[in-house]
């Protein structure tokens, strides 16, 4: 069985580095042993994904990220799901952060897929593991984190 995974650009905003998405994504998926499937990466923008929030999740505002899974199957390496990940918020937040606005996309990306490979930040402790793993990933692209406090960067 194959893995298809596309990367969907719908926003005008951000010029987003595919390539590095792609490297990132493809790493994160070999780490988790997921080897079928169907993953897409979507960058929409504020209003596309305050609807998805708002539709799916009853938050009526933009989010940075939103993991759809649709199926994991741990045990055979199979994961199906959609990540949409907001430009503008990226943009805004980099500011905060005074990082690069494609660094802050890739880590909603990172953590979206994260999520959808079972990781989860529903305790401090799982946090604690989840935010070293984006941290890892970030590096694994070259890509040095701002001297922040992790804590608060929330999702």
């Amino acid at each position: 069985m194959a893995f298809l995974f596309e990367i969907l650009d719908e926003q005008d905003l951000l010029k987003a580095d595919i390539v590095k998405i792609r490297t990132v994504c493809d790493k994160i998926l070999d780490d988790s042993h997921i080897r079928s499937g169907k993953l897409n990466v979507v960058l929409v923008d504020n209003d596309t994904i305050h609807q998805y929030n708002a539709d799916f999740l009853h938050h009526d505002y933009p989010t940075d990220v939103i993991s759809f899974p649709v199926e994991y199957r741990q045990s055979e390496g199979h994961l199906e799901g959609e990540i949409l990940v907001c430009s503008e918020v990226a943009c805004e937040r980099a500011k905060e952060f005074g990082w690069q606005p494609q660094d802050e996309l890739l880590l909603y990306v990172i953590h979206g897929l994260l999520h959808l490979a079972g990781f989860d930040d529903k305790t401090e402790a799982l946090q604690a593991v989840m935010r070293q793993k984006e941290r890892e990933y970030l590096a694994f692209a070259g890509i040095e984190t701002p001297n922040w406090n992790w804590d608060d960067w929330e999702q």
